[in-house]
C-alpha cells in the first residue's frame, strides 16, 4: 500500500473505527515505523508526538486495539483503521475520545441476520430450520410470513408488548426468509421507505399513476 508519510513531515493521521459498530474511537498519528509494526503484530501503534516515541495503545492499560483492516485514502495521506477495542479506547476511561458511548446500532444486525440466512440458502445445510423453509419452497415461506403476522396483529391487539416484539421478531425474520428467496435484500425495504420519506413522492407517485391510465 502506497503511504505518503513525506507530505506531513513523516506522520499521516489514523483514523481508528470499531469493524463492528462502525462508530470513530479516536485519532492517532503514525510514521512509517508505526505503521509497520502495527501490521506486524497486530495491534494498532501510534507515533506520539509529545513524547516522540512510538506507543502501542494499551501496552500500559490493556485497552489494546487488535487490527481488523488498514485503508488508505484518495491522496494516500489518510489512514481509515478498522479495530476490535478491548475495553475503553479513551485514556480518560470512555469509550470514545469524544465521550461517546461506543454502541453498535441493533438495526445493523438485520443485514448480518440476511448474510447469515443467505449462507443457509447456499449451503444447505442438514437439519437446519432455514434450510427446511427454503426446501418447502416460495408458498410456505409466503404462507409462513402471514402466520406470523397475524400473531403479531393478536399480540399487538390483545397481548403485552414482550410477546409483541417476540411475534414481531419470528415475523421479521421469515419475511427476510421471502426476501432472500427471491433474490432481495431487506435493505431493498428500507431504500423503498427512504425513497418514500422523500416529501415528493406522494405527489410523483400519483402523477405516475395518472400517466399510466
Amino acid at each position: 500500500m502506497e503511504i505518503d508519510f513525506e507530505k506531513l513531515g513523516g506522520l499521516v493521521p489514523a483514523i481508528i473505527q470499531d469493524a463492528t459498530t462502525k462508530n470513530v474511537l479516536m485519532l492517532g498519528f503514525m510514521n512509517e515505523e508505526a505503521y509497520r509494526k502495527t501490521i506486524d503484530t497486530g495491534k494498532v501503534t501510534f507515533w506520539s508526538r509529545t513524547r516522540n516515541c512510538l506507543w502501542t495503545k494499551g501496552e500500559t492499560s490493556g485497552n489494546y486495539l487488535n487490527l481488523v483492516s488498514i485503508q488508505n485514502d484518495c491522496d494516500h495521506d489518510t489512514l481509515l483503521v478498522k479495530v476490535n477495542p478491548i475495553g475503553p479506547t479513551c485514556h480518560t476511561g470512555t469509550d470514545t475520545c469524544w465521550g461517546e458511548t461506543n454502541e453498535s446500532n441493533p438495526l445493523l444486525f438485520l443485514t448480518e441476520l440476511q448474510d447469515f440466512i443467505e449462507k443457509r440458502h447456499e449451503e444447505m445445510p442438514e437439519g437446519s430450520y432455514t434450510t427446511k423453509l427454503f426446501k418447502d419452497g416460495v408458498n410456505k415461506m409466503a404462507q409462513k410470513v402471514g402466520e406470523e403476522a397475524l400473531e403479531t396483529v393478536i399480540e399487538a391487539t390483545n397481548g403485552s408488548n414482550d410477546k409483541l416484539v417476540y411475534e414481531t421478531s419470528d415475523m421479521i425474520y421469515h419475511l427476510i426468509v421471502l426476501l432472500t428467496s427471491k433474490g432481495l435484500r431487506i435493505e431493498d425495504i428500507a431504500k423503498e421507505l427512504q425513497k418514500r420519506h422523500d416529501p415528493n413522492w406522494d405527489l410523483q407517485r400519483r402523477m405516475k399513476k395518472a400517466m399510466e391510465k
